[in-house]
């Protein structure tokens, strides 16, 4: 089926990945359906993607409520057949373990881990009964390893990656794919650079290296490259850095 008759769902849809996701598939035909805390921050993405003869629904989303998603989720498929369901909630936080509290613990394991369950269980609701569909999840270097100071986002980071395997093992043989996109690098936002100046100085910003910091369009890109696998060759898991990250 033609992507201009298909619905790709972006549940975080922020400022920078998000934002980058919906723009790449909306340039490839797809009706996208984006999704975040405040819905309203949505506009200038709409208004962008629409100027531009794209499709797109924006949406306010509370992805740790089950019938808000399921929702979400079922007013994308009645628009147009959702084929693509893309989980991108991050909840990165540091914390040193004695002021992890329990309600942070709890917080971050519902963004991250508890609420990218329940994306891919109501996305496969709508896909097993067609028998085809994807649904892709934004890992983290905390999906693998934890660190000082992450025990409460390394534990939902570790968590999703587990319920997208165990989701990948079970749906695979049903003609659905399920992906694990493991971001092991800083991704140019506000946030990340606002986090370098305050460890690193002015300076350190300033004359920054642009091959330090991963641009959400390369990460887009990335999903775009999965969703394009054969079905014969299904990658489970990919692991995108750029060239001069040290690991």
């Amino acid at each position: 089926m033609e992507p201009r008759h298909l619905s790709v769902a972006v549940i975080g849809a922020g400022d920078y990945i998000g934002a980058a996701i919906a723009r790449k598939f909306a340039a490839e035909g797809f009706v996208v359906f984006a999704g975040r805390r405040r819905g309203e921050k949505l506009a200038p993405l709409v208004a962008e993607i629409e100027a531009s003869g794209g499709r797109i629904v924006g949406r306010s989303l509370d992805a740790r409520k089950e019938e808000d998603l399921a929702g979400f989720l079922c007013d994308a498929d009645a628009t147009a057949p959702l084929d693509v369901c893309i989980f991108n909630i991050g909840a990165n936080v540091n914390f040193p373990l004695l002021e992890t509290t329990e309600r942070v613990f709890r917080k971050v394991w519902e963004l991250a881990c508890y609420s990218g369950f329940l994306a891919g269980r109501e996305a496969a609701r709508l896909m097993l009964p067609r028998g085809r569909g994807n649904i892709f999840l934004t890992g983290a270097t905390a999906s693998l390893r934890g660190g000082t100071g992450y025990a409460a986002f390394a534990s939902a980071k570790f968590g999703l990656r587990a319920v997208a395997e165990s989701t990948a093992r079970e749906l695979g043989p049903k003609g659905i794919h399920v992906a694990h996109l493991i971001i092991d690098a800083g991704v140019d936002t506000e946030w990340v650079r606002e986090r370098i100046k305050a460890r690193e100085g002015e300076d350190a910003l300033a004359n920054l290296d642009p091959s330090r910091l991963m641009r959400p369009e390369a990460v887009a890109d990335a999903y775009w490259q999965i969703y394009q696998e054969p079905r014969d060759a299904w990658s489970f898991e990919r692991e995108i850095r750029p060239f001069a990250e040290k690991w």
